[in-house]
């Protein structure tokens, strides 16, 4: 038996028998070896498929059916309807893997911006408690700068707790002592790569503490969000960076807010001198980091810590000198050592070191901007334990200062490619609509057409 199929595919296939000569059985257009048996199935053409069934399956339309594939291949364990499935289970689960991935990478970062936050509005909140018993802006500096010695030991413990193939401290500390140079840790490298940064910290940390005797936690921390700022226009004139129009009007935007922050108070006063803290704090944070950028590179987490650690030991070495100064000239007097109130100097210090390794952290584990979105929230942390607790009372032009720092804040988190992108989703956007448009158009007048057939009447399109 053999089949003929018409070329046209609205029309029946026929089929029309033909005798077979001898014992052999032949197929139409196919070279086909000889049997022994009459009764013996055909057997598997040159291309590993029985030609009758092949045609018998395309023409019963059997779901599924493709051709080249029969049930010779199904008996034979070598099912080809099997392997479809697996390919596309395997591929939904990579996608599932990849979308848990990013949800917990995102619920993640969620859950390190609320801790950055709450860490720096709880410094911010502890420092100026401190200030109602000691008021030595130095020697808190110093005293939380020397916890810094911490971060490479607690860093040393995560990797014991979470790699298997454990290292020892020592030989860790060589490893993220590259960050330094070939050359490794020595005492001219201490010197040369950790002093100025040590020095640009120490001096962050002191004038934003100086800058909490005269203002406001809210209005501290809405200043200090000027760094990003300030950090874009020394990227932008000493690295090199690329010119963002964007970023220069949110560098305005903070030099606008930081003055009429100034003006509050009629630039006088303790406000005035608060004001030119803050600004001080966030420009040699900013000095800090491009500098940072610019000699060190870019650094991963066990190089962070072991960059830290070195600030600490060298703050507890080479700075300890600056608190005994400033004790013996009565310029920061705190008596016996029985008197300090130790509870919120190392409640100051350990925020401090939180939010330093929740900061270097998070950039691994989660989104960068996240953690930056963490320290503008502070700003309305702060504000809502001033107006709560503290019963501050905003004026209009401090809300106003902050919200246009703040919105400067947000333009400085915009990506360099935000105006490529946004162009073309608008773009998208445009041509989806005349799309939809016109199938609204086709629906509608499909929809006409059929009534009027159901009416027995005959739609003219118009010209």
């Amino acid at each position: 038996m053999s089949s003929t199929e018409s070329p046209d595919l609205g029309e029946q296939p026929c089929f029309r028998l033909e005798q077979l000569p001898g014992n052999s059985t032949h197929l139409s257009g196919k070279a086909s070896p000889q049997v022994n048996n009459r009764w013996h199935a055909p057997e598997v053409t040159a291309n590993g498929v029985q030609d009758i069934e092949n045609r018998i399956l395309r023409i019963t339309g059997y779901y599924g059916y493709k051709s080249g594939y029969s049930s010779y291949k199904r008996e034979d364990g070598s099912e080809s309807h099997a392997e479809t499935p697996v390919s596309e289970t395997s591929g939904d689960g990579s996608t599932y893997q990849t979308c848990a991935t990013t949800v917990l990478k995102v619920l993640g970062g969620l859950l390190v911006v609320l801790c950055v936050s709450s860490s720096w509005v709880g410094t911010t909140q502890v420092v100026q408690l401190t200030y109602k018993s000691f008021s030595c802006p130095f020697f808190i500096t110093w005293f939380s700068t020397n916890w810094n010695i911490l971060s490479f030991p607690l860093y040393y413990s995560g990797h014991v707790a979470t790699t298997r193939e454990k290292q020892t401290p020592i030989q860790k500390f060589r490893e993220c002592s590259r960050l330094f140079g070939e050359e490794g840790m020595s005492l001219r490298v201490l010197l040369k790569r950790t002093a100025p940064f040590s020095i640009l910290w120490t001096l962050t940390n002191y004038l934003y503490l100086l800058a909490l005797r005269k203002l406001t936690a809210t209005d501290v921390s809405a200043l200090y969000c000027c760094h990003k700022a300030f950090v874009f226009l020394l990227s932008w004139i000493v690295l090199k960076d690329r010119f963002m129009g964007v970023r220069i009007v949110a560098a305005i935007m903070a030099i606008t807010g930081i003055v009429m922050m100034a003006y509050a108070d009629g630039f006088h006063g303790d406000s005035f001198m608060g004001v030119a803290f803050a600004v001080g704090s966030a420009s040699t944070s900013a000095l800090y980091k491009v500098l940072f950028k610019m000699f060190l590179g870019s650094a991963n987490l066990g190089e962070a810590a072991h960059f830290f650690s070195t600030m600490g030991f060298f703050n507890l070495i080479f700075i300890s000198c600056v608190p005994l100064i400033l004790y013996f000239t009565k310029v920061e007097h705190w008596g016996s050592l029985s008197s300090l109130p130790w509870g919120y100097l190392c409640g100051v210090a350990g925020l401090w070191l939180v939010f330093n390794i929740l900061v270097n952290v998070g950039v691994v584990l989660t989104y960068p901007i996240l953690i930056s979105i963490g320290t503008l929230l502070s700003v309305p942390g702060n504000a809502a334990i001033d107006l709560l607790k503290h019963e501050v009372i905003f004026s209009v032009v401090r809300l106003a200062a902050t919200c246009i720092i703040c919105l400067g804040f947000l333009l400085l988190l915009l990506p360099e490619e935000w105006d490529t992108v946004t162009l073309r989703f608008l773009t998208t956007l445009a041509d989806k609509k005349p799309e939809e448009h016109g199938e609204e158009l086709t629906e509608s007048s499909i929809q006409t057409r059929s009534r009027s057939r159901a009416n027995g009447a005959v739609s003219i399109p118009m010209a």
